[in-house]
């Protein structure tokens, strides 16, 4: 299938960047700036999506409220200060309004709370809200029960009522509503999912819940200890990783979405809704650093769970819970965002071997340690067992921190992490004597992958690392090697490879993470993709730690500037459309703004 070109999107779809994220810290929603709910997955993240107009229309699920008459977007919006509620206002002809969005944190049942506010004059509202099960292609029973519209259909029952009632009728499979708020008037709309064999849960008070939900986040946001330059881009990344992060369990999500595309009409579509073990070690560290040691255990606490079991069993991603079955499929009714096809559930590159992954798990537990996490018995013990696999299988060909889904390949990236793994393992050795574990076997291995990494993954014609060994292609993983101290910042090797990254794979100021060129197409598909604002992110680092500060400054500044009105970032960006692409918000795009400011800013005050 023929792209479509980026600036050019079908209508029925708005842009990314178009959207907000309210969720309640085990899924989420993305609202658009014209007041439509397209996206929402119960209970889980997930879970099927009860509203899928994200990747399909209006037929496929959404909860749209705003001024009758008006399609287009709001006249403004913004969260509340230190916190994930959302206001969107309109101001119209005859008056402003505010409706107010969010999902508070659940007792048992997942709600989502719309609170409609007169601020001036009078304005008619209107709510249209259709409900499709199971990623849009389910239309459920509805009827009237106690004051409120009840939707059931298999396992998933949804319950609507408004505070104080307003009349609703149903049409054309969706349920309407019409009524005129003034000066200092509220209706308040609370929709709650439950299991259909359950009774109905109990009711949300909806001014409370707003309340509640200010005041939590709130003082969450109170305990940041980032003060440098940019404080409200950093909270604002910070705020958005705990709405990605499944509060039972402390697993992270990588986004909250599935199959926004890498490029319009693409077919890079992937579902991010799971949690990946190559963001741990990032992630760790950001979190630590803004003083956030609760969700930095809890998220340790999660890994630890997820690699428990047979080394060789390691995987590179896994469920909320630490589920190991991911299958992949696709959804045949479902259209695509932008008509960019296939949607796909599920994430095939589950089964992958990805060498990476065993370092970046063994660098997280370092990090834990030397942050005082408190200790757990048996994470010693695991460790070596991860180490004993790795060094039987280091010297295997894999699929790389990208998960490429065309042949495997000796990465650099990957090997460079396995010497992280053994460098960490000695490092421990050698500072704590009470572990117990043969340093000199774990010395040998990691003077042996430094060796062979030094010798067969870097180009001295071009005076640069490459992608993978005997390749010509470049990685903007390779920015990591001073950053995991594989070789020092000043080395030659090192400035020669951000150089070399920079102009090969520059995309109009920002950077990509590969090239996907068809005579390359190291992974496998069709098509390109954007700016990958992690690995732009990469670059900055990399440029302060090599004393190009001013350099890393300004791409730091530009790439906050790509953040969308309330500061969310996607996977990727289009610099020519000037348009997000991929999933979102996306969590790895927010640990690099984060790590990245702490790198360059830290120290300083903000004023």
């Amino acid at each position: 299938m023929a792209s479509v070109p980026a600036g050019n999107p079908p209508d029925v779809h708005r842009p990314i960047e178009d959207y907000a994220l309210i969720g309640d810290h085990q899924t989420s929603a993305l609202v658009s700036r014209d007041g439509s709910i397209d996206w929402l997955c119960l209970p889980r993240f997930d879970s099927a999506a009860c509203f899928a107009a994200l990747l399909g229309d209006e037929e496929n699920g959404h909860w749209r409220i705003a001024p009758k008459g008006e399609d287009g977007p709001c006249t403004r919006r913004a969260y509340r200060p230190r916190s994930l509620v959302l206001d969107t206002v309109w101001e119209t002809a005859t008056g402003t309004v505010r409706v107010t969005d969010l999902m508070p944190q659940r007792d048992r049942c997942p709600d989502v709370v719309r609170i409609v506010e007169g601020l001036d004059g009078e304005v008619t509202m209107r709510s249209t809200l259709r409900l499709r099960f199971d990623y849009g292609s389910v239309i459920p029973w509805m009827r009237r029960s106690d004051g409120h519209r009840v939707a059931v259909a298999g396992p998933d029952s949804m319950w609507l009522r408004s505070e104080p009632e307003v009349r609703t009728w149903g049409k054309d499979f969706g349920t309407h509503a019409e009524f005129t708020v003034g000066k200092g008037e509220k209706v308040a709309f609370v929709l709650t999912w439950h299991p259909s064999h359950e009774p109905r849960p109990p009711q949300c008070d909806p001014h409370k819940a707003l309340a509640d939900s200010l005041e939590d986040w709130q003082a969450w946001a109170d305990r940041c200890r980032y003060k440098g330059p940019y404080a409200d881009a950093v909270l604002r990344s910070l705020i958005t990783l705990k709405a990605l992060t499944y509060a039972p369990t402390g697993g992270i999500v990588a986004a909250a979405t599935t199959s926004l595309p890498e490029e319009i009409g693409g077919v890079r579509n992937w579902d991010y809704r799971y949690c990946w073990l190559r963001d741990s070690t990032l992630t760790l560290g950001v979190l630590l650093a803004a003083g956030y040691h609760e969700e930095a255990k809890a998220w340790r606490d999660w890994l630890l769970r997820a690699v428990a079991g047979s080394p060789g069993d390691l995987q590179i991603m896994y469920g909320l819970a630490g589920e190991r079955r991911i299958p992949e499929y696709e959804l045949p009714w479902l259209p695509g965002y932008a008509d960019s096809p296939p949607v796909r559930i599920g994430n095939e590159a589950v089964q992958q071997l990805q060498l990476d992954v065993y370092g970046e798990v063994v660098d997280s537990f370092m990090l834990a340690r030397q942050a005082g996490l408190p200790p757990k018995p048996h994470a010693w013990q695991v460790q070596l067992r991860l180490l004993e696999f790795l060094e039987s299988v280091w010297r295997q060909p894999d699929s790389g921190l990208w998960e490429v889904r065309g042949p495997r390949r000796h990465f650099v990236h990957s090997k460079i992490m396995v010497w992280v793994a053994a460098d960490r393992t000695v490092r421990a050795l050698e500072a704590d004597p009470r572990l117990r574990g043969d340093i000199n076997r774990w010395r040998a291995m990691r003077d042996a992958v430094h060796r062979e990494v030094c010798e067969r993954g870097y180009d001295p014609e071009r005076g640069t690392f490459t992608q993978s060994y005997g390749s010509r292609e470049l990685d903007a993983a390779l920015l990591l090697i001073p950053r995991v101290g594989f070789l020092p910042p000043h080395d030659p090797r090192v400035t020669g490879t951000i150089e070399a990254v920079r102009k090969e794979l520059a995309h109009d100021g920002f950077l990509r993470r590969y090239s996907t060129d068809d005579e390359t197409n190291v992974d496998g598909l069709p098509g390109g993709e954007g700016a990958f604002l992690a690995c732009s992110f990469w670059l900055a680092d990399a440029l302060h730690l090599t004393g190009r500060t001013q350099e890393a400054r300004e791409l730091f500044e530009r790439l906050v500037g790509l953040c969308n009105d309330v500061g969310l970032l996607a996977e990727e960006y289009d610099p020519v459309h000037r348009r997000q692409l991929g999933n979102f918000p996306q969590a790895f795009s927010h640990i690099g703004l984060v790590g990245a400011a702490f790198t360059l800013f830290g120290t300083e005050e903000a004023g």
